[in-house]
């Protein structure tokens, strides 16, 4: 399922190991404090108290609505971030660039949540047919992003994109990924864009 994007699509201007470039811990949120804010907003409207999260490409911070939550799994490249991440009750060190099979069940989350970094992915189709694969029937996958990157780590098929056509892209994400059904969500709560893509999976 690679060939969503093409070889050019994909090429970043640092070629270099992900690993490698993620190896330190950044303890940073990669947004400002709206944008924050509006993306627990959008997801207490989305998840519900005791669902399974699967919290994809994650950091030191969820931005998770405070509800209890049945059990949350972290991903992401950091060890260090991930550990400090307190709203994670299992996490794993992943290159979804190199290896995009989930070491997770399936049918086994209610939400899959991606904030942030969607913009790195070279083989976002495999990846976002684990996101399904993952999701229960009539689960929902939110993906989240700004106008902020690492602009040498980020596809070249999003740097040469406007913030609209970025979020048309997620969109082909999801339906290359098997959604059925998307909604965007477009919002300006501070001085970084507020944008979202949310998928659902159809009730079984």
């Amino acid at each position: 399922m690679t060939g969503l994007l093409s070889d050019v699509d994909r090429q970043k201007i640092d070629s270099g190991d992900d690993k490698q470039f993620y190896d330190a811990p950044r303890f940073v949120t990669h947004a400002d404090d709206a944008f924050t804010s509006r993306l627990t907003k959008l997801y207490e409207s989305e998840i519900t108290s005791g669902d399974r999260v699967f919290d994809a490409m994650s950091s030191w911070i969820s931005f998770l609505p405070d509800a209890p939550l049945g059990f949350v799994v972290g991903h992401g490249l950091n060890e260090t971030e991930l550990e400090a991440n307190d709203r994670l009750d299992k996490y794993f060190v992943q290159d979804f660039n190199s290896d995009r099979t989930l070491p997770l069940d399936e049918n086994s989350f209610d939400v899959v949540s991606c904030a942030l970094s969607v913009q790195y992915l070279q083989y976002p189709a495999d990846v976002f047919s684990e996101f399904g694969r993952v999701l229960k029937p009539g689960g929902t996958a939110i993906v989240s992003f700004t106008n902020r990157m690492f602009p040498t780590k980020a596809i070249r098929a999003w740097r040469t994109r406007s913030m609209d056509e970025r979020a048309t892209l997620v969109e082909e994400y999801f339906l290359a990924g098997g959604f059925g059904e998307t909604e965007r969500v477009v919002d300006q709560p501070g001085t970084d864009p507020f944008y979202a893509v949310i998928g659902r999976q159809p009730p079984g």
